[in-house]
């Protein structure tokens, strides 16, 4: 009697604690998704899709919700999540300036290789657009003879100082030859608006921010800066076919707080790669010109942080980071 007793009490308690034991991490909260950008950009673009596939395909007993924190080149976003120290739901939709502004603020003193690398969902790409109504220039050449006529009043729309665009523009003004006026925007969505409208005179958004217009025919783009042609602009020539030494892209990750559980880091990384080998997400990519086609998530990603922050030591050493800052 008191063996079965004994027997009866242990089930039961493997039966509380099992599941327990057993049970997989996942959020409890909702999920802040930060976006060190303003609305209406790539990266606002792609965690709002992001968002939506998570809701749609019940990925997450929790909802995300986009946030943006645009402020002082993306500082506001990258300081934030450096104040989350061990948070579990909280996460961050990145961009180059998540290399750039911390090398230039340094003031800030935050380390983005502590953060907890989640994945990279994609490699992005620039190209030089100009608004459809300039008859006068239908090429890089007719472009750079254009500006270097202008004596430096050339709008050139981005998106802050220091950003990725700020350091595309001052690489084109080294290598061309030219000087230009940099006017700077919240977003990327707001530099496109601003080209068609004749604000600016021309910008190097990435595709997916000019992608309505170009198909409206309200801007069309001289030359992308990729090591070679990419869909669905297969008739634009890259900068180094027309002899100029630039090549740049854009990198769309997520990234958690440093000291995050491994348990929560796991299942963030389970969830974004599904995304990303979502036939959605592909899509997306072939038809705004962004490459996918390589998934990389930890300790690899780090790998990838970490050389992608001497490349743009290098690159800000290179232009001058006065020739940024003043941006």
């Amino acid at each position: 009697m008191k063996i079965w007793k004994t027997l009866t009490m242990t089930a039961a308690a493997l039966a509380i604690t099992a599941p327990a034991a057993m049970a997989e991490w996942q959020p409890r909260k909702p999920v802040e998704f930060i976006i060190m950008a303003g609305t209406g950009g790539g990266a606002d673009q792609i965690a709002r899709l992001l968002q939506g596939l998570i809701q749609k395909k019940g990925l997450s007993p929790r909802p995300f919700i986009p946030i943006n924190k645009p402020g002082g080149s993306g500082a506001e976003a990258l300081s934030y999540i450096k104040g989350k120290e061990g948070d579990n739901h909280t996460l961050l939709v990145a961009l180059n300036s998540f290399y750039t502004t911390p090398i230039i603020q340094d003031e800030l003193e935050i380390d983005v290789t502590s953060f907890a690398p989640i994945g990279r969902m994609a490699m992005d790409t620039f190209l030089l657009w100009v608004n459809t109504d300039r008859d006068d220039i239908t090429d890089l050449d007719s472009y750079v003879a254009t500006v270097q006529g202008s004596d430096g009043t050339w709008k050139v729309g981005g998106t802050g100082s220091g950003q990725e665009d700020s350091i595309l523009t001052a690489m084109m003004e080294k290598e061309l030859g030219y000087n230009v006026t940099y006017i700077p925007f919240p977003g990327g969505g707001t530099v496109a608006k601003n080209l068609v409208g004749n604000q600016i005179d021309s910008t190097v958004n990435n595709p997916s921010e000019q992608m309505e217009f170009w198909r409206a025919g309200n801007s069309k783009p001289l030359v992308q800066f990729n090591g070679e042609r990419t869909a669905p602009f297969e008739d634009v020539p890259t900068a180094k076919e027309l002899g100029v030494d630039i090549e740049y892209y854009m990198q769309r990750s997520i990234s958690g707080p440093a000291g995050m559980d491994p348990e929560a880091v796991a299942w963030y990384q389970n969830l974004f790669e599904e995304l990303f080998n979502s036939q959605e997400w592909q899509d997306y990519c072939e038809s705004d010109g962004l490459t996918c086609s390589e998934w990389i998530s930890g300790d690899e990603l780090a790998e990838f942080h970490n050389a992608q922050l001497q490349r743009h030591v290098e690159l800000i050493e290179t232009v001058g980071a006065d020739a940024i800052t003043s941006k």
